[in-house]
């Protein structure tokens, strides 16, 4: 027979989940800095459940300026319903904790990925609106410019750069998903025997890592012609040799030559945290970006990159030793040339 009971220890844990979503009700949720020279200590925009807070009125004044709508959050609805979906889901934790049943877990656990998911939607939505729809009689107007911020990470709005991330409530939040999540599954394999239960849980699964693919950190395309590279300045042309750093905070980088990114990363050991995702563009066919770990590099005088690095990348060991019969040179790897 299946136990259809959640272990006493998860019950604890989800009970702890509920006292600490109603913690939310009283700390910041989300945060966006905006760092800028005239600002050397920064802006805060910050998100609580009902409120903004931090340097509202400055933001403000700046968004006049260039045409966005001044934040007030009587002028979101959001602030009015927020508080009692987070209650809800507090209660809601708890009484699964006392109830004890699985079923419960499992419904609690797909509803709280809905809001997560919606969550997110309603936020990147906000952010669109006062980020396109600008005043046209505003002082500031550069044509084809709009000023929205990220959903999440880093992103340069002319001479600001816009840190979008999660504070105190929005960790919370993060943990108890991952709390429930663990759970989820932990109390699947305890039922495990019951033939009812796996179609359920095929379908959390895949609930959970649509989810989780859709904040997962991505290249984004140079624009060649127009983008300039983040160590020498020039402008990036060539568009068989560049390459993209995005670092732990999201903040993107472009390169000209994997040699410019080389000594950038060199440059700059001091201040990378180490966990940076790299890519390089493809040298043969639609040019894209391919992950520094899965890349063939070829090494040759032949090649004539922009700066001198004359490295090529491939995604396909056959892509490589095409050229490589062509170019003649060596085979390499970014571990051999990787600055230490």
């Amino acid at each position: 027979m299946e136990q259809k009971g959640i272990q006493t220890w998860a019950r604890i844990l989800l009970f702890i989940c509920g006292l600490a979503l109603i913690a939310v009700l009283f700390v910041p949720i989300w945060r966006i800095d905006l760092d800028a020279p005239q600002y050397p200590e920064g802006l805060r925009l910050l998100i609580f459940a009902d409120k903004l807070g931090g340097n509202v009125d400055i933001i403000n004044g700046l968004n006049h300026y260039i045409g966005m709508k001044t934040l007030h959050a009587s002028d979101f609805i959001e602030f009015t319903v927020l508080k009692y979906i987070i209650i809800f889901f507090a209660l809601a934790f708890c009484i699964t904790s006392v109830i004890g049943k699985r079923k419960f877990l499992y419904l609690l656990f797909i509803l709280f990925v809905a809001f997560g998911v919606l969550a997110m939607v309603d936020f990147w939505r906000w952010e669109y609106n006062y980020g396109h729809n600008l005043d046209p009689n505003a002082a500031i107007i550069v044509p084809g410019m709009a000023y929205q911020p990220p959903l999440i990470g880093f992103k340069q709005l002319l001479n600001f750069g816009a840190y979008s991330v999660p504070d105190i409530g929005g960790w919370i939040f993060v943990a108890v998903g991952a709390i429930i999540l663990m759970l989820v599954i932990i109390e699947w394999r305890a039922a495990r025997n019951s033939v009812k239960s796996k179609p359920v849980m095929a379908m959390i699964i895949s609930f959970s890592m649509l989810a989780l693919s859709s904040c997962a950190q991505k290249p984004k395309p140079i624009h060649y012609g127009s983008d300039q590279c983040s160590f020498c300045k020039m402008t990036i042309s060539d568009n068989r040799f560049g390459a993209q750093l995005i670092t732990s905070k999201g903040k993107i980088y472009n390169f000209d030559d994997i040699h410019c990114l080389q000594t950038y990363l060199d440059a700059q050991a001091a201040t990378l945290s180490g966990k940076e995702h790299i890519y390089f563009t493809n040298f043969c066919s639609d040019h894209s970006l391919i992950a520094s770990q899965d890349a063939y590099l070829l090494k040759s005088s032949e090649l004539k990159s922009p700066m001198g690095g004359n490295i090529a990348a491939f995604n396909q060991p056959d892509s490589l030793q095409k050229m490589k019969d062509f170019y003649h040179g060596s085979s390499i790897s970014w571990t051999d040339i990787k600055p230490k």
